[in-house]
């Protein structure tokens, strides 16, 4: 279900999917990472990666807004889009990342539903922070609601489906095909998961509208176990969700 982001008061853009020209921008920026070359392909950037990725934001935020209004859905730099610009304090050599991350929170460093594109293709899914801190509840409910979570797995059918990461400065394969019941162990000893999806640029839906709504599948079945990331009383959010929504498997 394409839908429309407005760029501006007299310009709106459908999401139609990426192009090749996207992922192409990557690689070339990976080699040529400098300010003039920057600029000199300014346009590739704008309408092949922004452009399509506000659209993205702006129909998946429909979602996002039924599901649950906190999560934020501004097609904005900040907000749900990241800059391409590194912060040279701590980047001297590299003034521009090799990625594009459009990302789902409620604030930063949030859990968090993602797209993240690169040279390669497209890794999707669901960042959950496993920090201890006022405002995150996984680490607590991971010990609380164990069996819970583990049952979540299984009634959602996401045993399998998902990969799992873990990042530092570079992301690090755990479990290729994660299992709740099997894997539990490993999943709460993660300070930084990634849950996720991977779609190497030769597949093509990512150049298709279809595409939108394969992501909004996944983010709807990842959904119930956002709740333990997000609440201290979790059970009672996945039933909201469970009454109000529901996810088609």
């Amino acid at each position: 279900m394409p839908g429309i982001v407005s760029l501006n008061k007299d310009q709106s853009l459908p999401f139609r999917g990426f192009s090749r020209s996207t992922f192409k921008f990557f690689g070339e920026i990976e080699k040529n990472n400098n300010s003039g070359w920057f600029n000199s392909n300014r346009s590739i950037y704008d309408n092949y990666i922004v452009e399509p990725a506000r659209a993205f934001v702006n129909s998946t935020g429909q979602f996002f807004n039924h599901v649950n209004p906190s999560i934020r859905t501004e097609p904005k730099f900040n907000k749900t889009l990241m800059r391409i610009s590194n912060d040279m304090r701590f980047s001297k050599k590299q003034p521009y990342k090799n990625y594009f991350l459009i990302h789902f929170g409620r604030f930063k460093m949030d859990s968090e539903f993602y797209v993240y594109i690169d040279k390669k293709g497209i890794e999707y899914g669901l960042f959950l922070n496993n920090s201890i801190d006022d405002d995150l509840h996984l680490n607590s409910n991971l010990l609380a609601y164990r069996k819970e979570i583990i049952k979540t797995f299984k009634d959602y059918k996401l045993n399998n489906l998902f990969s799992l990461y873990t990042f530092k400065k570079d992301t690090e394969l755990l479990v290729e095909k994660f299992n709740a019941e099997k894997d539990f162990n490993i999943f709460e000893k993660v300070k930084y998961i990634l849950l996720q999806k991977s779609l190497p640029k030769k597949e093509k839906i990512i150049y298709k509208p279809e595409f939108l709504n394969e992501a909004i599948r996944t983010f709807s079945r990842l959904y119930p176990l956002y709740c333990y990331a997000i609440s201290p009383q979790p059970l009672k959010l996945l039933n909201d969700f469970e009454e109000r929504i529901g996810v088609a498997l």
